[in-house]
């Protein structure tokens, strides 16, 4: 084998080097943005997991982003309202009896709220509206609270890891929106 047959393939590998660069490049950045995004919230930890769980967070610019926090937050908002609305109709022991029931009962009207909230995040997001997108992120964090408050006293709480998960998927999104709109105008 000559010389020049053993370095063919080095054209080919030139051409694909800049692409390799590139892409890490790309994710070097993202992975930038979201530490930038992840330090700014109450628990790093949380934000990584949750962006990460994404498969578009690797190469997401800010805008991207937002929308991966915003359908993290709602999949999980939606998800504890439909768990809630399929509990039973009567009050039960296992969920604190009369008071855990009509706690659990405010709470999925406070799940619904996130959800609406969430869903004209989303909405406005696609439209390139940004200026509501904080106080929505706020509108989720308080249906949150609002629920926390409804089931507070039951022990176990029914909510607890429910409440914490949506309280901090709404900080990541609130912080990623705080973010998108300060550079975005």
């Amino acid at each position: 084998m000559t010389i020049f047959q053993r370095l063919s393939h080095i054209p080919s590998l030139l051409i694909l080097f800049p692409l390799f660069t590139f892409l890490y490049a790309s994710d070097v950045a993202s992975n930038k943005l979201v530490n930038k995004v992840c330090d700014q919230t109450s628990d790093h930890s949380f934000c990584i997991n949750s962006l990460y769980s994404d498969s578009r967070t690797p190469g997401a610019d800010d805008y991207t982003l937002a929308f991966v926090s915003v359908g993290l937050a709602y999949a999980n908002a939606t998800a504890t309202r439909d768990y809630l609305n399929s509990l039973p109709s009567k009050p039960s022991s296992s969920y604190g009896g009369d008071d855990g029931h009509q706690g659990l009962i405010r709470c999925s009207r406070d799940y619904s709220k996130a959800v609406s909230a969430l869903l004209t995040a989303y909405n406005d997001l696609n439209s390139e509206s940004f200026f509501e997108l904080a106080n929505l992120a706020g509108d989720c964090t308080n249906a949150v609270n609002d629920c926390e408050a409804a089931v507070r006293g039951i022990t176990p709480s029914p909510m607890g890891k429910r409440n914490r998960d949506l309280k901090g998927l709404c900080d990541v999104f609130a912080v990623v929106v705080k973010s998108f709109t300060v550079s975005s105008g």
